[in-house]
This record gives C-alpha cells, structure tokens and sequence, in this order.
C-alpha cells in the first residue's frame, strides 16, 4: 500500500495537505514574499525509486509531514473510501453494460429499485469499511508485515507461488468467516443485507452491511502479515479480488466447473442461502458439506430464463427463507413471473 500511498502523496496529497494546513513556506502565488526554509530532503520512496517521479514542491510545504500518523491514517482512509468507489463503479458498470443479462429484471425474485439500492448500500457502506481497514493497510506502510519489493529476496518461483498460496489461503479464511455469518444469531444483525438479492446485478457486488464485508476482506489482510508477499503482487491481487467479487455476481453462468466456484455456484448462494460460501474454488464447500452444484438449467439460454425455471427456483427459495428468515417482508419484489410460451 505504500506504493499506491507515494503515488497519492506526490500527484494529491502534497498539495492538499498544504492547502488545507500549510506550513510557513507554503507556495503559491499569494504567498510569493513567505521566508525560504531549509527543507529536509525526503528519503527515496517506491514512487520517487522505481517510476522516477520526484515529490513536487508542496512535499514539505504543509504542518503534516509525510510520515506524519494523522496524516498517515486519513490519507489511508480516503484512499481505501474514493478509490474503492472507483474500482466499483468501473468494473460493476463494465459488467452491467456488457455482459450482465437484462433479463434477470423479469426474474419474480428481483427487487423494485434493486440496483439502486444495491449501489446505496455500498455507498453507505464502503466508507465504514474503510475505517476498519486503514489501520491495517498502515500497519503495512510502517512495515510490521512481510510485504516485500526485492524480488530476488525469495526468488523468482515464490513470485510465481505467492499466488495460488494466497488464493488458497484466502478461499479457506473467507469460506469459514462467510459460513460463521450465517449462523442464526449472526445472520439476522450482518450478513441479512447482502442476502436482499436474490437475483444480484453487478453492483450488489459491495452490497454489504459495513461489519459484514469487513469480515469478509479480514484474511486478504491478515496473509501478508503471515507470509511474505510482493508489493506489486499485492496490488494486483487486490485488484483482481474486486473484479473477482463483480464477476460472480454479473449472472453470466460461463464457468460450469466442479472446482471454480463462479457465477453460477453464487447464484445458487444467494437463490437457497446455505450452501457454496467459498470466495474462488468450491474445494472448502465440498470438505464442509455445503457444497451445491449448479442447476444445468443455468449454463443454457432457452431454459436459464423462463418460467418453468423461475417458479422452481422460487418455490424451494421461499421454503428455504421461511426455515432461514422467517419472513420475506423486508423484500418488495418489482414484478410476477413472467410467462413463457414454450412451457405452456
């Protein structure tokens, strides 16, 4: 993080900081008599070290010095909060216009205003989860984890391994949080919000309550503070993590695969709730006894969207809610099943 953090400071930060608490050197134009000081040079960072770009000249011109822990942690926190609302929009609405199917509207179990709610809950949420995680990502600038830059350090097959390791490590963590979140007692207060959407669009991707999506990024964190991990590995993984999350909730049912727990598995996560809570491999669903294979009426048009289809999912969906929630109240859904000539 502290690669995407020197990055903020020197096109960003820099001049924000001096602008909204500047030093006795500020420079600007109405400010062209201020004293010159001696600045202390700033030591090499990521930035300034491997893309040669240099801090300007608003570096030292504000009271919060780079490595100040105010500035540290509020610099954090907005960049995990704007850049987060970045990453959503951009890959939820790439996957909403090119290749979410339009049809799920017509699906019984899709909500009135739907996808506005599903982009208000993450909107509310994202900024609470971001509280959470900029003590953690600071703790990685001040270097108590074993993120690491030289990669000669544990050779080239580790850059290659640290992948998979993660993913692996990860799949694991997320399956027991995710499941632990649908124990009754816990359920109802966290994890009920997200389950709102029986048929998820792209953007019920970060529809999360805050405490809940938090949980779920907890062993995303926590693995670097375990093993070592590159820098720049680690921003791509993040990165895919996200566009991970937007994909299995896009409908687009293309991986019928008994090892990946895609779209397809995830549907059946939210359609009947206690089953598949694996984040990438259905490995951990299927050591745990939750594991449920996809229906094959998914992976083909002409039976994926009709009514035959639907009011099967609906009826043992409404089943399920009852032993789950309760109720289904909190939901008002936006239209009946739509008829389909062929099943007639």
């Amino acid at each position: 993080m502290d690669i995407v953090l020197g990055v903020f400071d020197t096109f960003l930060f820099d001049r924000f900081y001096a602008t909204i608490l500047p030093g006795a050197a500020f420079p600007s134009a109405g400010n062209a008599t201020a004293p010159i000081i001696e600045r202390k040079p700033i030591e090499l960072d990521s930035v300034s070290e491997y893309f040669g770009w240099q801090p300007s000249e608003y570096a030292h011109a504000s009271r919060l010095e780079r490595d100040n822990d105010v500035r540290l942690l509020l610099s954090l926190f907005l960049i995990t909060w704007l850049f987060g609302y970045v990453i959503y929009f951009t890959f939820a609405t790439f996957s909403y216009v090119f290749i979410f199917d339009k049809d799920t509207f017509k699906h019984p179990k899709f909500l009135k205003n739907q996808m506005r709610q599903e982009i208000v809950q993450s909107m509310v949420s994202m900024p609470v989860m971001a509280v959470f995680t900029a003590p953690l990502f600071y703790a990685e600038v001040k270097g108590y984890s074993k993120l690491y830059m030289d990669a000669e350090k544990y050779g080239m097959w580790y850059i290659i391994a640290q992948f998979p390791i993660f993913l692996m490590f990860t799949d694991c963590g997320i399956y027991w949080i995710h499941r632990a979140l649908h124990h009754p007692t816990i359920y109802k207060h966290l994890h009920k919000p997200h389950h709102k959407w029986i048929m998820p669009t792209p953007y019920a991707s970060h529809a999360f309550h805050p405490f809940d999506g938090f949980a779920q990024s907890v062993p995303y964190h926590v693995f670097p503070f375990i093993l070592p991990l590159h820098k720049f590995s680690y921003l791509i993984l993040f990165t895919f993590i996200n566009i991970w999350t937007v994909m299995i909730h896009d409908g687009e049912y293309v991986a019928n695969s008994p090892i990946i727990n895609g779209a397809a598995c995830h549907t059946m996560h939210h359609l009947y709730f206690n089953y598949n809570y694996g984040q990438f491999t259905t490995l951990w669903d299927r050591l745990g006894g939750s594991y449920r294979k996809p229906n094959m009426e998914l992976f083909y048009r002409e039976t994926k969207m009709n009514s035959k289809e639907w009011q099967k999912q609906v009826k043992e969906m409404e089943d399920i809610v009852q032993e789950v929630e309760g109720d289904d109240s909190f939901r008002e859904y936006a239209a009946a099943p739509v008829e389909d000539k062929k099943t007639k």
